[in-house]
């Protein structure tokens, strides 16, 4: 990679960083949209790996994880198998369709985020709609590389505390985050390179965490989920026209 890559690299995950330390998600969003505009998704989402399953896994820790293993497997079981299902939809047609199934992506979360759009999901639904989430979302990281739709509602949905549901979502995206990896190395994408640039990465995005709780503490987090929402959406679009055009 060149030197002027590798700063935009760097750029790229500061500013992935920055966004998940302000608002507490949005590092893969950040990151896979910005590097998918110089690179392919697939080489975007293998420099994605470290910093992304790092970060989550520090998310997901804590002293009611193993309760939430016991809730989620069904679904965290079927992101694996949804992942796998999809293995070769990243990197087909030179990256083209990721790059527009990563738009949609991206455009819909924004419009999800900029409406607040809030679920509900009874509990004696669960047991059926977990598994169907979990491949969905795998099917989606998959083919995109991030892996925010549709398990984020759902989370969201089931009714978990507000410590529950972070620890909820870090665990969601560790295993999400792995299950990407494994395809990413069947299919060729990541390799030793690209794997050793992605542990490069994680030093940039923990400084930008640190400024971005900095910041956090200073201003009104709704106003910046706003922007980063807004952003989303706006990136969607471009990286959907631009496959398309």
């Amino acid at each position: 990679m060149s030197l002027a890559v590798l700063v935009v690299i760097a750029s790229t995950f500061v500013l992935a960083g920055f966004v998940k330390g302000v608002i507490g998600l949005g590092l893969p969003t950040v990151a896979m949209g910005l590097l998918a505009i110089v690179m392919p998704p697939a080489q975007a989402a293998s420099l994605l790996v470290v910093p992304s399953l790092l970060t989550n896994v520090w998310q997901a820790l804590g002293p009611d994880l193993a309760p939430l293993v016991r809730r989620l497997w069904p679904m965290l079981l079927a992101i694996c198998l949804g992942t796998w299902l999809g293995g070769g939809l990243l990197t087909a047609d030179d990256g083209t369709r990721a790059s527009i199934g990563l738009g949609t992506v991206l455009a819909l979360y924004g419009v999800l985020g900029l409406t607040s759009v809030e679920f509900f999901m009874p509990a004696r639904l669960e047991p059926w709609f977990s598994p169907l989430i979990g491949t969905a979302t795998g099917i989606v990281t998959a083919a995109t590389g991030v892996y925010m739709i549709p398990s984020v509602p759902y989370l969201q949905a089931i009714g978990l505390e507000k410590d529950d549901l972070v620890r909820a979502l870090g665990l969601s995206f560790t295993v999400s985050t792995l299950a990407l990896a494994a395809t990413l190395m069947q299919d060729g994408a990541l390799q030793m390179p690209i794997a050793g640039v992605s542990l490069l990465a994680l030093a940039p995005a923990l400084a930008g965490m640190v400024l971005g709780q900095w910041v956090r503490a200073r201003v009104r987090s709704e106003t910046f989920r706003i922007c980063f929402f807004a952003g989303s959406l706006l990136l969607g679009a471009h990286l959907f026209l631009r496959a398309l055009i």
